[in-house]
């Protein structure tokens, strides 16, 4: 790895303050970014997400997804941490937390919605970040893929039902809308581009033209999450100053949770004896939230500034540091698969 890679946690961390800075002394520029949006997908946001699975995507190797039936074990440890698990480890940690640690600094009512928050997120596997940190981690781009195609489809269906149960809402108002047009932007879009792109070098050159093109193209995969961060914590810049102590108590359970959630997905990965390929991104999938799906049903249901929503942009804050180290994990425990 370059320079630019090796330290990439320690660029991470100079957008995070990057970003509250300048969310602090010009968030009127962030005021005016984050109205750029449609169905509550921000557009710029969207873009930056896009340029940083391109590369992901132009790995994808068509013909080879068809022996991804040959190797289920993967694909069915994602489905079960996933959906059977994640979401009622999230939900229970929530009750312990904010029912029972912090009971005494937190009233009632803003318990019951950081509670929800938080399991809106358990709710929401992750979609778009999922093929930067496979990429990350060497994963297997073919596999990565359909592993985030049936979680999409399974998402349609299960998401309402699991968190009307979870959340004790008979009718949850999911934003269809959010989450098509983030399946569109962040899979169908990018994978069309990428199979063009990767059939246009093949058709006339070689594979090592292939490799040169993608070595080209990583560096911008790289800036495009360093800037989705810088945007991401300007938005919430003035919550981070303003709420500190509230964002501390939220982050405890969810870093609780994200990484209780990857040590388990890990072990039964080096218990079923995953190749690494497979086992790395099964478990980032397993460990990261579609954020973009939560906080869009968090303010649909219980409006732009309640607990709920605020709970769901904190895990987006905690979502990228923490998933850096978990990606600096799995590349120094490759040896153990």
């Amino acid at each position: 790895m370059g320079i630019f890679e090796r330290y990439l946690s320690l660029w991470v961390g100079l957008c995070i303050i990057t970003g509250v800075i300048l969310g602090s002394v010009a968030p009127e520029w962030f005021v005016h970014i984050a109205e750029l949006e449609f169905a509550h997908v921000n557009i710029i946001v969207a873009v930056l997400i896009w340029v940083m699975i391109y590369p992901m995507m132009v790995q994808i190797d068509l013909k080879s997804i068809k022996d991804v039936g040959k190797r289920p074990k993967g694909l069915i440890l994602t489905l079960v941490v996933n959906w059977l698990i994640k979401p009622f480890t999230m939900a229970a940690l929530g009750w312990l937390f904010f029912r029972g640690f912090f009971a005494d600094l937190v009233d009632p009512a803003s318990a019951s919605e950081y509670i929800a928050g938080m399991i809106l997120l358990g709710v929401s596997p992750c979609t778009a970040m999922v093929f930067i940190w496979s990429q990350l981690c060497k994963g297997d781009p073919n596999y990565t893929l359909v592993q985030v195609s049936v979680n999409d489809v399974i998402m349609v269906f299960a998401f309402a039902p699991i968190a009307a149960f979870l959340l004790g809402v008979s009718e949850i108002q999911v934003p269809w809308g959010t989450l098509s047009i983030s399946v569109l932007l962040y899979v169908v879009f990018p994978l069309l581009a990428g199979i063009i792109t990767r059939q246009q070098i093949l058709r006339n050159k070689s594979n090592k033209e292939l490799d040169q093109f993608l070595s080209k193209a990583k560096p911008w995969s790289v800036l495009g999450l360093l800037s989705t961060v810088v945007l991401l914590f300007g938005f919430q810049a003035q919550t981070i100053i303003e709420q500190p102590q509230t964002i501390l108590l939220i982050a405890i359970p969810l870093l609780i949770q994200t990484y209780g959630i990857f040590a388990l997905a890990y072990a039964a990965a080096k218990w079923l004896k995953l190749p690494h390929k497979i086992a790395a991104p099964a478990c980032m999938i397993a460990t990261s939230n579609f954020f973009e799906l939560a906080v869009a049903v968090a303010i649909s249901l219980f409006g732009l500034y309640s607990g709920a929503a605020l709970a769901t942009v904190v895990g987006v804050l905690v979502e990228v540091p923490v998933m850096l180290s978990l990606v600096y994990f799995v590349n120094r425990t490759r040896h153990w698969f």
